[in-house]
């Protein structure tokens, strides 16, 4: 199981939200860069990014310090947040990014996600967060009457890497992630999936490892901001 240590970009600094209010942000480094190097050299192999104003605007917003962060760090990197069309998702392909998470297009233009997935294998990943069992979109503004279950169905024959799943209601609350929902999720698909929203422990991360289901990873931010996660000791938790 990967950990994926998350970098929210707003207005160029990394921020984390509360339950993904953009009013209720928390600004945790002016210097992205500097953050994403300090996740690297801890021994992070993967790191997510989200232009949380790109989510909102429909384009990307934050692309400078996204491009600071993949010029000073070699690991891999997945990026959300503005990505609706081709031309920006091999855009940032074409810069170094190792993977688009597309979300509201998902849902909006399924047909983009397939094209992507055929067009570029294996760096074309869906993110699908949600209230309550149903879909939100626009940078979680927008709810949906799609359930995630048969959201995340309908692009099993499309070829994307991985599903992003995040329970808004527990993303930067520090309650714990959605276990059950994200179980059932992983058992319901054949497509890898990522667990997102509440990671606040070693012990959640030991529980997602153990839930019953073959997730491919965890996202956290928040926690490994407030120290309430240790990189290093998680990193061996999960890799043990």
């Amino acid at each position: 199981m990967i950990l994926y240590p998350a970098i929210d970009l707003k207005d160029g600094n990394a921020v984390r939200l509360l339950r993904g209010d953009m009013d209720k942000s928390t600004v945790f480094n002016t210097d992205p860069a500097a953050q994403a190097r300090e996740f690297v050299d801890a021994g992070c192999e993967w790191l997510h990014l989200v232009d949380l104003n790109g989510a909102f605007e429909g384009e990307p917003v934050n692309a400078a310090p996204v491009e600071a962060i993949l010029s000073r760090c070699k690991v891999p990197a997945q990026l959300g947040g503005g990505i609706r069309d081709m031309a920006t998702i091999e855009n940032w392909l074409n810069k170094g990014l190792q993977r688009v998470i597309l979300g509201t297009v998902a849902v909006e233009n399924p047909d983009l996600v397939r094209e992507a997935a055929r067009t570029f294998p294996g760096h074309v990943a869906v993110g699908i967060d949600a209230r309550d069992g149903k879909v939100a979109t626009k940078g979680w503004a927008e709810e949906t009457n799609v359930m995630v279950t048969d959201l995340a169905k309908s692009f099993e024959d499309a070829g994307v890497a991985a599903i992003i799943y995040t329970d808004i209601n527990r993303d930067g609350a520090m309650q714990g992630p959605n276990i059950q929902a994200t179980a059932d999720l992983a058992n319901a698909v054949s497509i890898p999936v990522i667990a997102s929203g509440g990671v606040s422990s070693i012990a959640d991360l030991q529980a997602l490892k153990s839930c019953g289901a073959p997730l491919n990873g965890a996202i956290s931010g928040r926690a490994l901001y407030d120290g309430a996660i240790n990189l290093g000791e998680a990193l061996k938790v999960i890799n043990a």
